[in-house]
């Protein structure tokens, strides 16, 4: 669990340095508004993250593999891109050599991409399923302060020193990482022996009925049970709802990524605020306000149903939107900035715990790991690319039609939501585990 607290935070550093981080840095020394939304785009190397997740499953790195594991050793290199895009980006002029920081940011975004799906991996191995929750909770919370300091802890340093100095202590706060690779242990056992023996199976299958050459019947095997199965898994069991949970899981976050986008640069441009401000309101404040609403959240799913929260949080999603409507009216202050800020980091929180608890109850047994995988990719690639869109919107039509719009993109979420919620019990029969999605069916 203390390997998990400093892995956690390992994970959660490089973020927002790639996200609202970075664009506060490009607001503050005058990049445009509509470059500023486009960097958002380094934010779908996340969510595309399946597409090589297998490699990391299934290779081994040369040396570094006999020294480590290969848990370990892919971690470790990640974490080696993560530092050295991390002291290139503060290297770098953003003004002047704006798309050499794109592409540091990028090394950066992928290298940190490639630490979740080796971190993942690692936890799921590591110890037996009745710790896996324990485990989980600790990674979310050292994940959850690699936040605050990469947010608030990046801002402050930059107010009373430089981005610059701001983003060499960020890539040195990288070693706590690396430091905790080489102490903890390689997992012993490899709890992914389902796809194992699903690729063996399908290997021998095509063997007997086609002219395969064994290495192609190996292939085979390895694509069913890697890519192709978790996808015929999940299409034959929810049928006619499987399109409609997608599209759901592909819309529920648009309207919260899309505001995030330009949230920094509405703070320091149009309301003035300095970055300490910032930092104390959306960052320190808004950080105990999100664990608020993650804890409220699991309660309300526990008493009411998760689909009862899913509706809920998708509502107030969009609803707080509106409240940044209204901020954007009136003149700059700070207790208001608090209000609005509080409302918006609860609501996230409890329509993040609904998401992740609903999508975790429809992973089957023998493919956790990659549907997960699957399911987290879709729920923020939507979002992260219109996304890029929202500084011309803010160019074009001001903050109040962009947060207005942004509030409209959570209609369609609300939508499916209550689809689900009157389809429930369809859902709760065809639920993989006994514990079902929504357990409180009336």
């Amino acid at each position: 669990m203390i390997a998990m607290l400093f892995l956690g935070f390992s994970a959660g550093l490089p973020f927002l340095l790639v996200f609202s981080t970075l664009n506060a840095r490009l607001s503050d020394v005058g990049v445009e508004t509509a470059t500023i939304g486009f960097f958002s785009w380094l934010g779908i190397t996340y969510s595309i993250k399946v597409f090589w997740a297998p490699v990391v499953d299934r290779l081994k790195l040369p040396i570094l593999d006999r020294l480590l594991g290969k848990r370990r050793s892919w971690i470790l290199l990640a974490q080696t891109g993560i530092a050295t895009g991390l002291y290139l980006m503060a290297r770098v002029d953003p003004v002047n050599a704006t798309q050499t920081l794109a592409l540091c940011g990028l090394l950066v975004a992928f290298s940190s991409a490639t630490q979740d799906v080796a971190i993942d991996a690692y936890r799921i191995e590591i110890a037996n399923e009745r710790l896996q929750a324990a485990l989980a909770a600790t990674y979310i919370f050292g994940y959850r302060l690699a936040l605050l300091v990469a947010g608030a802890g990046a801002l402050y340093i930059a107010e009373f020193w430089s981005w610059q100095v701001s983003y060499e202590v960020m890539a040195l706060l990288v070693g706590t990482g690396m430091a905790t690779v080489l102490i903890v242990r390689e997992p012993a056992v490899n709890h992914f022996a389902v796809a194992r023996d699903i690729a063996r199976r399908v290997e021998e299958e095509a063997s007997k009925r086609s002219h395969l050459s064994p290495g192609m019947a190996r292939f085979t095997g390895w694509f069913y049970a890697a890519i192709a199965g978790p996808f015929l898994d999940f299409f034959r069991r929810y049928r006619e709802l499987s399109i409609a949970i997608l599209v759901l899981v592909a819309v529920y976050r648009i309207a919260d990524i899309s505001m995030g986008v330009m949230a920094n640069p509405f703070y320091l441009d149009f309301m003035g605020f300095s970055k300490t401000q910032v930092a104390d309101v959306t960052k320190v404040f808004g950080f105990f306000m999100t664990i608020a609403g993650s804890m409220i959240g699991g309660v309300l799913v526990v008493r009411y149903g998760v689909l009862k929260i899913l509706l809920l949080g998708a509502a107030m999603t969009a609803g707080t939107n509106l409240l940044f409507v209204g901020l954007a009216q009136y003149e700059p202050d700070i207790a208001t900035l608090a209000v609005v800020v509080s409302a918006d980091n609860l609501s996230g929180g409890i329509a993040n715990v609904a998401l992740i608890a609903w999508l975790s109850g429809m992973t089957s047994a023998s493919f956790t790991a990659t549907q997960y995988a699957l399911f987290s990719s879709l729920m923020t690639l939507p979002g992260k690319f219109l996304g890029g869109f929202s500084g011309i919107i803010v160019e074009d039509f001001g903050y109040a039609d962009f947060f207005i719009v942004s509030a409209v993109m959570g209609l369609p979420a609300i939508l499916l939501s209550l689809f689900m919620l009157k389809n429930r019990k369809r859902l709760a029969t065809l639920a993989p585990h006994s514990e079902r999605p929504d357990q409180n069916i009336p």
